[in-house]
């Protein structure tokens, strides 16, 4: 569905955010406006909570026949996948706010797998330092774990939480989720399918996923001007990881993004993260001024 089609699905579905509320969404770079939160995750929105609602009603009927009435209630598991700089982040944090409005969905707790990658010490023992954000470089059993006990209904769950000023996970300091009426699960990898090595995949887990895309040369130009807005803001702090870039000019910060883009997200991009898009439940492309001009949703 083209962007009008898609808006026009959003009827009398309430706009609840305002313009102040919208601008701290946006991400370094994204031109996130009024129009397109109402046009493109207003409808989006409705959309889930239909997908919340009815998953609940399957959910309640199935343990009536199993006469398992003292059973807790399973969350809605909905995963969010794309490339870095691609702009998933912020649809993730516009949606849980947006989901957290409807009264059916008042609890609505996100995750990202940051927090399930691999230490900085542990990724050096085992050689794959400059494969952070590769599959193999994440925790995959601590994450289904993770998104297994939520799914269960644990009172509360722990998931590690990573610092991007540090580069790392931060010992001690965790994301606790207590029992959401939705879980949002954000991050590069999670629609990767099961294999012979790991025959279970959190996105098995998923009731419902997107995949924010678009064509890599603009993911790459987004990365190059994130980068350079990283400079002045993130990598200025005197505890980052990447201080040594802070004082560098346009130039140089611009070669040494190019080649963080050559020789890691890229390739991550195209291994690993696009074959992914086709699991979606639903695709959001963006056109090149980063703002969603196309919709795919998988048919039932």
């Amino acid at each position: 569905m083209d962007r009008d089609e898609w808006a026009r699905l959003a009827g009398e579905t309430p706009m609840p955010l305002s313009e102040g509320e919208i601008a701290a969404f946006r991400g370094l770079g994204e031109p996130l406006d009024l129009a397109e939160v109402s046009e493109v995750y207003r409808p989006l929105s409705r959309l889930i909570n239909q997908y919340a609602i009815a998953a609940r009603e399957m959910h309640q009927r199935t343990r009536g026949f199993l006469q398992r009435g003292d059973e807790r209630q399973s969350p809605f598991v909905i995963g969010i996948a794309g490339s870095v700089a691609v702009g998933k982040s912020t649809v993730a944090r516009i949606l849980r706010d947006l989901l957290a409005r409807w009264p059916e969905t008042p609890r609505v707790e996100l995750v990202t797998t940051d927090g399930f990658l691999y230490p900085a010490a542990e990724l050096e023992r085992r050689g794959i330092t400059h494969r952070k954000g590769f599959p193999e470089s994440y925790d995959r059993r601590s994450l289904l774990r993770f998104v297994s006990q939520v799914k269960a209904g644990v009172d509360e769950v722990r998931a590690p939480h990573y610092s991007h000023i540090v580069y790392d996970i931060v010992p001690g300091e965790y994301t606790v989720v207590r029992r959401p009426d939705i879980l949002i699960v954000e991050g590069l990898n999670v629609l990767q399918p099961a294999s012979m090595a790991h025959p279970l995949a959190v996105s098995d887990l998923f009731d419902f996923s997107v995949y924010v895309d678009a064509r890599a040369s603009d993911i790459q130009r987004w990365y190059r001007q994130r980068f350079l807005k990283l400079r002045e803001s993130a990598f200025a702090d005197p505890s980052s990881h990447f201080r040594r870039f802070a004082t560098i000019d346009d130039d140089a910060a611009l070669a040494i993004a190019d080649e963080f883009w050559t020789h890691i997200n890229e390739p991550n991009l195209v291994e690993n993260i696009r074959p992914t898009r086709a699991r979606a439940s639903l695709v959001l492309r963006k056109e090149a001024d980063h703002r969603v001009q196309k919709v795919l949703l998988r048919k039932l």
